[in-house]
């Protein structure tokens, strides 16, 4: 796997001050993605072992709230099967600190269910994560004033809770709006 950039101290994609890293490849290609050079998986550097060691070494401080995923996507497959041993290393060394994942993917309707994002990482790739921001961008639907997310129709998730309710639970952001 690829990524693009990482973000030491991002406070735009999800709550808190995080770490935030954007993965390359995605098959969406959303039309006026923000991130149009992350489509190509080949795009950026290497995920290697050092790049995992210097992600958890910024994750240490006590004011790092956690970890964001974007991209490109996340949970394209072969990107999942290289995010999901990183982010258990996260969840062990890290257990308060919460992983925020972007996707363009439906959470029940490509994510649970089989579509061109499941592969055997998936389940436990979901497992893992705390707040999802689901569905592509949707230009027609843009408003800057939503928090976290680009258009009307993506939704942030509660995971753990939608995955025990095995309905879609809203996540409440600290400043109690969505």
């Amino acid at each position: 796997m690829n990524y693009g950039e990482i973000k030491n101290f991002d406070i735009a994609n999800g709550e808190g001050v995080r770490v935030s890293l954007f993965v390359s490849g995605c098959t969406h290609r959303c039309e006026n993605c923000f991130n149009k050079e992350t489509w190509d998986f080949g795009f950026g550097k290497s995920f290697t072992a050092e790049t995992e060691e210097m992600l958890l070494k910024e994750l240490a401080p006590e004011y790092i709230s956690g970890l964001s995923l974007l991209g490109g996507e996340p949970f394209e497959p072969q990107n999942q099967r290289a995010l999901l041993p990183f982010i258990k290393k996260v969840k062990s060394k890290y257990p308060r600190k919460t992983i925020w994942c972007y996707t363009g993917y439906l959470f029940d309707k490509e994510l649970l269910e089989q579509s061109r994002a499941r592969c055997e990482c998936t389940d436990e790739m979901l497992s893992l994560i705390d707040v999802l921001v689901d569905g592509e961008f949707v230009q027609s639907l843009y408003d800057i004033s939503l928090q976290f997310r680009g258009s009307s129709n993506q939704r942030i998730i509660d995971v753990q809770k939608s995955l025990s309710s095995g309905e879609i639970v809203l996540y409440e952001p600290a400043s109690g709006k969505p």
